[in-house]
């Protein structure tokens, strides 16, 4: 049987174009949307129980660890890295071979990352003192954050595995289950934390909720160790979640270690300089920080602020389109399917427009109302929110470049390129670095600055990632289509700020209802009025209207 042959034989015919992308998108949109309620819920449970104190200050440095591996090569680098050496397989040696480089990666996996956490488990001490030193100087506080740490630490191999199951199934053109992880993640946290906080310190939830005598506050730090424990619950679900749907899907665990095998190494050599990719991104959020510590109080909190408003369209978006476009590619340039490799490239970077620059006009437009009506309360005052409105404006002017970044990057690990991605996110190091220098120490632009700045290198990173994948693959042919969207959003941005600004005079002093009326009023508009020059201008709009195939 030839390869083509026993690709169909092994998994659906695409033939859905533009439309089958978008839907499944759409499915993991929902889902990762799901995931980020749920993780905000997540954070009130921390902040009504434990506010800003001793308690969660240890938790967040803690989880802060962990957590920061993860981002480096769990769950992005690995994926990517595993789906692409995977769909190879598939193709090209068939489905039982496929398999089996399933199985010694995650036996690989397990015997790495568990020898990681065992080591971490033991440096704790030595970590928390190098990133959080001055917590030594608090009785009580470095330990508990040593604890905590030693708790947590095998949340990194439940999450690594839990990346592994997730490639596997999104091979297999499973999308809404392994999205949906992350939100069981959540809830396993909420539940679980809770219920061992219960356990492990009698009396205190009730007393915080006032249901209770006040608890003694010697009970918060074991709710804390229950809180910590509950991470782990729920980074186990993550996993668990995902277990019925890879047997469906035909994988078996087998306890398979063979570490010569080239299938095995290739995932190791791609997950290299992704690896090194996400490490470039840490390296500039760090600088970022360092500058805007300079700015005096408010400016590090507006830009966390106007940054977790930005990373809602970027995950429900970008990383939706770049989640599902992944497998496509990489079962393209496993054939050798240029044309189809294109096709599928082209729909996602015009998907990402017809999502993004809506979206990006709309958080510039109405960054004051948006976070005025989460954020604006007690000490944060309509000045924070000001301050943080214009970031987010800042942040908007790159949406588009981070979300387009989720589909190209992709795109090289299928071609068997991971250094291209790696060495652009370096590129960025530099240039963000002069960046935030020019726009913050020479031209005084302050906390907008930095937001300028890192839309400019995520700008520019999706422009040369483009560059270079159409000299190699050709042109996608969708600037057309794509000129005709950001017409569309020029229209509607119009609209949207001609209804706002006509609402001004009208609107009551109180300032929570002020934000509530403004976006009541002026979102379906701006929504009615993109979809109308949408359709008048001939985009496709999936959902609304048939859209033609690649």
């Amino acid at each position: 049987m030839g390869a083509e042959e026993r690709a169909a034989a092994l998994s659906p015919v695409e033939t859905g174009g533009s439309a089958q992308l978008a839907r499944r998108a759409g499915v993991v949109s929902a889902a990762v949307f799901a995931s980020r309620i749920l993780g905000l819920v997540r954070e009130q449970v921390f902040a009504v129980f434990f506010g800003a104190g001793r308690e969660l200050d240890a938790f967040i440095t803690a989880f802060r660890i962990p957590n920061l591996l993860r981002d480096l090569f769990a769950e992005g680098a690995l994926s990517a890295a595993f789906v692409t050496t995977f769909t190879w397989r598939l193709e090209h040696e068939g489905e039982a071979a496929a398999w089996r480089l399933a199985n010694l990666v995650v036996n690989a996996l397990a015997m790495v990352v568990g020898a990681l956490t065992l080591a971490g488990i033991w440096l704790a001490p030595a970590l928390v003192t190098a990133i959080a030193p001055g917590f030594a100087a608090i009785p009580g506080k470095a330990e508990l954050t040593v604890e905590l740490t030693r708790i947590m630490f095998p949340f990194l191999l439940l999450v690594a595995l839990a990346a592994v199951a997730m490639g596997v199934l999104n091979t297999r053109h499973v999308f809404g289950v392994p999205a949906a992880a992350s939100a069981f993640f959540n809830l396993g946290s909420i539940v679980g934390g809770l219920g061992c906080a219960a356990w492990l310190a009698p009396g205190y939830l009730a007393g915080v909720l006032g249901r209770g005598p006040a608890p003694d506050p010697g009970l918060a730090t074991r709710a804390m160790t229950g809180m910590a424990i509950g991470t782990l619950a729920g980074g186990l679900l993550q996993l668990l979640a995902q277990v019925p749907s890879l047997w469906r899907v035909g994988f078996r665990y087998r306890p398979l270690v063979a570490l010569r095998d080239p299938g095995l190494r290739q995932v190791m050599r791609l997950m290299g300089p992704a690896t090194i990719g996400a490490a470039a991104v840490q390296v500039n959020v760090f600088v970022n920080n360092n500058f805007a510590s300079y700015l005096g109080n408010g400016p590090v909190s507006w830009l966390n602020v106007a940054f977790r408003f930005m990373q809602l369209p970027i995950g429900v978006f970008g990383v939706a389109i770049g989640t599902v476009t992944l497998p496509l590619v990489s079962r393209h340039g496993a054939r050798g399917d240029t044309r189809a490799f294109r096709a599928t490239v082209g729909q996602a970077l015009e998907l990402v427009a017809l999502l993004c620059l809506p979206a990006a006009a709309g958080l510039a437009l109405m960054g004051v109302p948006v976070i005025g009506l989460i954020y604006e309360h007690g000490r944060f005052a309509p000045p924070d929110t000001g301050a943080a409105a214009r970031a987010l404006a800042g942040y908007a002017l790159g949406l588009a470049g981070y979300a387009g970044i989720k589909v190209l990057a992709p795109a090289f690990y299928a071609l068997d390129d991971a250094r291209t991605p790696m060495r652009v996110s370096v590129l960025s190091m530099i240039t963000n670095y002069v960046l935030n220098w020019l726009f913050v120490r020479r031209l005084g632009f302050g906390h907008v600055g930095l937001a300028l700045a890192t839309s400019a290198v995520a700008l520019g990173n999706f422009g040369i990632l483009l560059v270079v994948l159409r000299r190699r693959v050709g042109g996608f042919g969708r600037a057309a289509a794509i000129r005709r969207i950001v017409l569309a959003t020029a229209v509607m941005a119009a609209v949207a700020w001609g209804v706002d600004t006509g609402l001004a005079g009208a609107l009551p002093a109180a300032r929570t209802l002020q934000h509530a009326l403004r976006l009541a009023a002026v979102i379906p508009v701006a929504v009615a009025v993109f979809w109308g020059a949408c359709r008048a201008l001939g985009v496709a709009v999936p959902g609304l209207r048939r859209l033609r195939g690649a």
